[in-house]
């Protein structure tokens, strides 16, 4: 029954256009979605990565032999590290780790020769223990009197607020694509059976329900926005792995951000894109044809109760 529906109201000119929305608002979609994942995935390995971390620097002493006074500095802070409890094991940094450091900042000739650079320790924390941060920068601070403790968890609180923006905007995002797709279909499917009112009092005539009608033309629009919604879709696939591509060649596609590629195991997560917008496509269809078929219907009893009754059609 719906497929003869389908043929008795003809595919509109304004289709195609509407196929091209819904494939460009699915696009959006899945690279709203995809940037949540990879914002999501990004904090939690930054997190990972330095709540087990502490690093102390050690500036230069300003007089004396600045080199000397550091030597002595890093090994009294190496010696506290070394005996606090919760500390696993702590490293001092090269002179070539700490230029690969500053290289992006600096440039690879701008360390000036002969001008010390401050030091710095890595120091991992055993699994589970708990350090008073203050009470290990107090005894730096003792033993070596140019020494300060970063425990990370002021940028572990920023990467955090990060990616729960990101997060956010992306539902923000995706809240508005889906009104966006909704009205596009309300008025694509409004439109066309303006058009076709004369058809749809004929039916009505003949016997046809709201519902004959509703279920064909609802239907074509979930046909129609899922082929459409997975084509937005594969293309956002395809920029994603595009970019993963770039950065196995060391290419970075936005500098200082993490990586835009998403796994194999988070391309699954896309499929919900056009799934959801054939359903949005599929349900606001119906809305609008039930409520604009029995508008058309109760237009069309009427004129006919006045025809039939031998009266004048207003």
């Amino acid at each position: 029954m719906s497929e003869r529906a389908t043929y008795i109201l003809p595919r509109d000119k304004g289709a195609a256009p509407l196929d091209f929305v819904i494939a460009v608002m699915a696009f959006l979609a899945a690279l709203a979605l995809g940037a949540s994942l990879v914002a999501d995935r990004a904090a939690q390995g930054w997190q990972s990565g330095l709540s087990d971390r502490m690093t102390i620097q050690i500036m230069p002493p300003e007089q004396g032999d600045a080199r000397a006074g550091l030597d002595a500095e890093t090994g009294s802070a190496l010696a506290v590290l070394n005996a606090t409890p919760g500390i696993a094991h702590a490293r001092l940094l090269s002179d070539a780790e700490i230029n690969a450091l500053v290289e992006p900042w600096i440039g690879k000739d701008g360390v000036v020769a002969g001008i010390p650079l401050p030091r710095l320790i890595d120091a991992a924390v055993t699994p589970g223990a708990k350090i008073d941060s203050a009470t290990l920068a107090a005894q730096l601070k003792r033993a070596a009197p140019h020494a300060s403790l970063d425990d990370h968890r002021r940028w572990i609180g920023r990467l955090k607020g990060l990616a729960d923006a990101v997060r956010w905007s992306a539902y923000g995002i995706l809240l508005l694509i889906a009104g966006a797709t909704a009205a596009a279909v309300s008025f694509a499917t409004r439109a066309g059976l303006d058009a076709h009112h004369e058809m749809v009092a004929l039916l009505h005539q003949m016997g046809a329900l709201p519902g004959f009608i509703a279920r064909a033309v609802e239907w074509h629009y979930f046909v129609s926005a899922l082929f459409a919604a997975a084509l937005g879709t594969l293309f956002a696939g395809l920029f994603f792995l595009g970019a993963g591509g770039l950065e196995a060649f060391g290419v970075e596609a936005v500098p200082f951000l993490p990586p835009l590629s998403l796994r194999w195991s988070e391309l699954p997560w896309l499929l919900a894109v056009p799934a959801a917008t054939a359903l949005i496509a599929w349900a606001t269809a119906r809305l609008s044809v039930l409520s604009v078929v029995k508008a058309i219907y109760r237009a069309a009893s009427k004129r006919f109760a006045i025809l039939a009754a031998g009266g004048m059609e207003p």
